[in-house]
């Protein structure tokens, strides 16, 4: 009986947790079908002020509603047809994050490999100052960023957000720690039938490390296209800017778009998310199930 009452504890909790999780997502799917009377008149209040771009304290006259009182598909119409300049901050997105994504994963590929087989002091201080770098909050690089990007004559481009995403270390920390995880039987196995390092590394690593691939792929593709802070200070043309830098400026006359555009923004991650779930879970979860 205390073991039943315990286990039923614990999934009310669990369910009451799950379900203020998602309710700012339902909220958001929901009011993105609402005319922009409606959403005026439930939340107006969040976007008054006595003074010019700044927002008041929420009062009592918002009124949180997940059922629309008419169903409106005007928003969409909008943001997909009417209005290209959505669809191109979109894209603008997906020219960011992409290059990211592959080049930070096939970076961190070979550098995971090269910290996993060829061991020693000097590779193990550059492992661990990657480490450092990884435990450093991004508001702390972004002046160092910055600079190099002045540097290299690439401030105020797409370069000088894509360059410090590509050579993260997050992706190398975390591949690293699952490949040292492979059996080393493996390894030998094909040194002993005459494979090279780089037969090594693409026939016997990177399909052990498959799992820890797509969930670093997954992680990093959510990061960097939810950025905000970056494309605002580094890139100078407001019209190459993502549609995270959009999504975080709305106002009143905008609010029912941006209900709309976030809906569509959040359809790529949530698809690679239920796409690649097993894969992702696989290679959280058991990471540290491979001895070597």
């Amino acid at each position: 009986m205390r073991r039943f009452f315990g286990r039923g504890t614990l999934f009310a909790v669990s369910a009451v947790f799950a379900l203020l999780f998602l309710m700012p997502t339902a909220l958001t799917i929901s009011n993105s079908f609402m005319t922009q009377s409606e959403i005026e008149v439930n939340y107006g209040m969040i976007f008054e002020s006595t003074k010019p771009g700044v927002g008041s304290y929420v009062g009592d006259s918002v009124n949180l509603k997940f059922i629309p009182d008419k169903v409106s598909f005007n928003q969409y119409a909008t943001v997909l047809f009417k209005s290209p300049e959505y669809l191109l901050k979109f894209w603008n997105s997906v020219i960011l994050v992409i290059p990211i994504v592959f080049f930070q994963v096939a970076i961190a590929a070979f550098a995971a490999y090269s910290f996993t087989r060829f061991r020693s002091k000097i590779k193990n201080a550059i492992f661990f100052f990657y480490i450092v770098l990884m435990l450093m909050p991004y508001q702390v690089t972004m002046v160092p960023n910055y600079l190099v990007a002045e540097y290299l004559g690439i401030l105020g481009s797409r370069w000088a957000v894509i360059f410090p995403g590509v050579f993260a270390p997050f992706s190398v920390f975390l591949l690293t720690k699952f490949m040292r995880r492979i059996p080393s039987s493996l390894i030998e196995a094909a040194k002993l039938d005459g494979a090279n390092e780089f037969q090594i590394f693409t026939g016997v690593c990177l399909p052990q490390c498959r799992s820890a691939l797509y969930s670093i792929a997954i992680l990093v593709f959510i990061d960097y296209w939810n950025m905000v802070e970056l494309p605002i200070i580094l890139m100078d043309d407001a019209g190459a800017l993502p549609l995270s830098v959009y999504l975080s400026t709305i106002n009143a006359g905008e609010a029912g778009i941006a209900f709309a555009i976030a809906v569509v923004y959040m359809i790529p991650p949530l698809f690679l998310f239920l796409h690649g779930e097993e894969a992702l879970v696989e290679g959280i979860t058991h990471s540290g199930s491979v001895k070597g």
